[in-house]
C-alpha cells in the first residue's frame, strides 16, 4: 500500500461509512467499530491482491459486508450455547443507564420502538434482499453502486430491492394491524 500515510488517508476516507455499513448490520456501536477495525486490516493485509476491476471503495465495502455477516454468523452460534454458559455463572447483561430528566421519555420510547420494529422486519428479509435494502436506505448508495458492490446485474438489484420493499410492508403491515 505504499507509505503509511496513504493508508491512514484511505481509513479516514472510508472509515465512517464503513463504520455505518457494519452496524447497519450488528446494530451496536461497539461491534460496528471493532469490525470496522477488522476490515481496515483486512484491507491492508489484502490491498496487493486488489483487482481494480472495480472501485477501492466497492472492495472495502464488500469485506465490510462479509465481516458483518460473518460475525453475525459467529453470534448466533454463541447464541445456541448461551443457556448452557449461564447455568455457570457468566452474565453478559448491561446495566440501565442514567436518563436526564428533561427528556420526552413516551416520545423517545415511541421512536426507539418504531426503529427497533422497522429493524426486526429488515432482519426478517433473505440476505440478499436486507443487503440491498440497507445500503439503499441506510447507506444511501445508488442501485449502480450496490450492483458493483454485490457483483450483482442492476437488474437483479432493482428487482431485490422491489422484493425487499414488498416485504417489509407485509411485515410491518402485520405488526401495525395487530396494534389497532
Amino acid at each position: 500500500m505504499g507509505e503509511p500515510h496513504d493508508f491512514k488517508e484511505l481509513v479516514e476516507i472510508h472509515q465512517k461509512k464503513v463504520i455505518n455499513t457494519t452496524y447497519q448490520f450488528v446494530h451496536n456501536k461497539e461491534d460496528a467499530e471493532d469490525l470496522a477495525q477488522e476490515v481496515f486490516i483486512e484491507v491492508h493485509d489484502s490491498i496487493s491482491r486488489f483487482r481494480a476491476d472495480a472501485k477501492l471503495s466497492t472492495w472495502i465495502y464488500r469485506i465490510a459486508i462479509n465481516k458483518s455477516l460473518d460475525f453475525i454468523r459467529k453470534k448466533k452460534r454463541k447464541k445456541r450455547f448461551a443457556p448452557i454458559i449461564s447455568i455457570f455463572g457468566y452474565d453478559n447483561s448491561e446495566e440501565l443507564q442514567n436518563v436526564p430528566a428533561d427528556v420526552n421519555l413516551e416520545k423517545e420510547f415511541e421512536e426507539k420502538e418504531y426503529k427497533e420494529i422497522l429493524q426486526a422486519a429488515v432482519d426478517k428479509l433473505p440476505k440478499n434482499q436486507k443487503i440491498v435494502i440497507m445500503m439503499s436506505k441506510y447507506e444511501e448508495l445508488s442501485n449502480k453502486e450496490i450492483a458493483s458492490i454485490m457483483d450483482f446485474s442492476l437488474s437483479a438489484v432493482e428487482a431485490l430491492l422491489h422484493r425487499a420493499k414488498k416485504n417489509l410492508r407485509k411485515h410491518l403491515h402485520r405488526y401495525f394491524e395487530k396494534r389497532l
